[in-house]
């Protein structure tokens, strides 16, 4: 039976877990992101409640198992929040988000409550701190996806494009064609610097064989 003293460490914890997700959440929030403030609260919420009914219900083996369940059951929420946009992959880091605050849930239904602050404090140093050093990664190199058509008569154009973004110094890494009746449709993923992709967009856009462009 619960005591008195057992009563007021979950409620506890269940504060800490709304504390803790509320954190992330407000930063997950301000971004404008799919998971946010109330999500992230319910997640590391409902993961701080699943383990503690698992320690509750059963000290000795069903601990493990619900702790499992817990990851199983949050990759599949995290995965919700992946989408293709364009030629990215958007979401990643909010999944990832979801899948951290359910951690962070566990360790506070296990007791770990300082050990869990230390780490949200990592979390919203990665979070707010660290997009600062992708926009310095960002403007040495960059990642873009080109779409070009052109007609069925300029075969030999496909080659010239190539060619094009070697001289603009632009590494491909994944390269597509296909052919309709009417055009030749190539599609190019190429890294390398801002300067270099604007280099090779305005010779696209100046060339008069290519029917349409984009990125």
């Amino acid at each position: 039976m619960e005591t008195n003293l057992d009563l007021v460490s979950n409620l506890i914890k269940v504060g800490m877990a709304v504390l803790v997700g509320g954190i992330i959440g407000a930063e997950r929030e301000y971004q404008d992101k799919a998971a946010g403030f109330r999500t992230i609260i319910l997640i590391t919420l409902g993961s701080t409640l699943f383990t503690i009914f698992s320690l509750l219900l059963d000290p000795g083996n069903t601990q493990t198992r619900i702790a499992a369940n817990i990851v199983t059951g949050i990759g599949f929420l995290g995965a919700g929040a992946i989408v293709r946009d364009g030629g990215r992959v958007a979401g990643l880091t909010t999944a990832s988000t979801i899948w951290l605050a359910a951690a962070l849930g566990m360790g506070i239904g296990a007791g770990e409550l300082y050990f869990v602050l230390a780490a949200t404090g990592v979390t919203i140093l990665v979070l707010v701190i660290f997009p600062r050093f992708e926009i310095v990664i960002d403007r040495v190199r960059e990642t873009r996806s080109y779409r070009i058509t052109l007609s069925t008569n300029d075969l030999k154009k496909i080659g010239k494009i190539e060619k094009a973004l070697a001289d603009c110094s632009l590494q491909t890494f994944e390269h597509h064609q296909s052919k309709t009746e009417k055009s030749i449709i190539g599609s190019w993923k190429t890294i390398g610097s801002p300067k270099n992709h604007e280099k090779f967009t305005l010779l696209m856009l100046k060339d008069k064989d290519v029917k349409e462009f984009d990125y």
